[in-house]
This record gives structure tokens, C-alpha cells and sequence, in this order.
């Protein structure tokens, strides 16, 4: 059985963008009170008192640069919730957000999209296998259905 690994952005990439974020503005960290926000960082929600920053971050743009590929139209950069200060990253394995309505956004090694589906809360190994079972899907981002924000990204493991 094929499993799914969920990747956070990675701490050499959260280095950049607590300095410089993916739209070149410099983050304004704050404290959150009531927490909540889905950090991006570790997938896990905020706690409250937590120093966190809204960045703007391009996964699919920065995912091509290591590999080569040429998203074209498909580069987008958009909102994400991070720790303002370096964190110890996830603490648990397996896919995290699944506690509500999600779409799974495929792409293909060159970094166009391939298409997506909504998911229900709850969602997992069987939704990502559909995910995954045109061999040309090279990684699925999970994303919100509200606002289109990227979760993180799925690779087979």
C-alpha cells in the first residue's frame, strides 16, 4: 500500500520568509490571542500568546525551481500562517487540516495543474490514492475551500 507523507514548509524556506516573503514585503509578526490560525510551519493550529506572521509563500514556484519545471500561468503565491520565530516543526506524521471540507489540487512534474476535488472532513489515505492514481501526478497540494490558501503539499512516500 502506497503511503502519503504531508510536507510542511521546509525550515530553510521559512528562514527566507520570515525575512523577506514570497511577494518581497517583510512580514510584521504579531501575538496571536486567540489562536487558531493553521501554521504552516508545523500543521498544527496556533496557541494562544503565540508569536506568529501571515506570509505570502509560492509553493508551486519554489517546488519548480528544485525541479526544473515550468508552472507558467499555474505560479501563484498567496496568504499562509507561520511562526514568527524558528519552531520545532510537526510533531506527529501523516496529513494534518483534515477537520474540514479540503481540496486536493493535483500537478504534474512539469507544474501544471491537473485538476482538483473537494474533499470531506475526514479525508485521507483513500482520498489522496484517487489523488495519486494517474501515475502522471508528481504532488498534490491540500488547500482551503473558503479562500484557496495552500495547506501543504502531498508526495507519495
Amino acid at each position: 500500500m502506497t503511503t502519503y507523507t504531508a510536507r510542511p514548509i521546509a525550515p530553510e524556506v521559512l528562514k527566507e520568509l520570515r525575512t523577506a516573503d514570497d511577494a518581497g514585503r517583510t512580514p510584521s509578526p504579531v501575538t496571536d490571542d486567540e489562536g487558531g490560525a493553521p501554521l504552516r510551519c508545523c500543521l498544527r493550529h496556533s496557541e494562544p500568546g503565540e508569536r506568529i506572521a501571515l506570509v505570502s509563500y509560492a509553493p508551486l514556484r519554489r517546488w519548480a525551481a528544485r525541479t526544473g519545471a515550468e508552472p507558467g500561468p499555474y505560479d501563484e503565491q498567496g496568504p499562509v500562517f507561520v511562526h514568527a520565530e524558528e519552531c520545532a516543526g510537526p510533531q506527529g506524521e501523516g496529513l494534518a487540516f483534515t477537520n474540514a471540507h479540503r481540496v486536493l489540487r493535483r500537478y504534474s512534474a512539469d507544474g501544471h495543474i491537473l485538476g482538483g476535488r473537494l474533499v470531506q472532513e475526514g479525508f485521507g489515505d483513500e482520498e489522496l490514492a484517487e489523488a495519486f492514481d494517474d501515475p502522471s501526478v508528481a504532488l498534490v497540494h491540500v488547500r482551503a475551500v473558503e479562500y484557496g490558501c495552500f495547506y501543504y503539499e502531498v508526495r507519495r512516500a
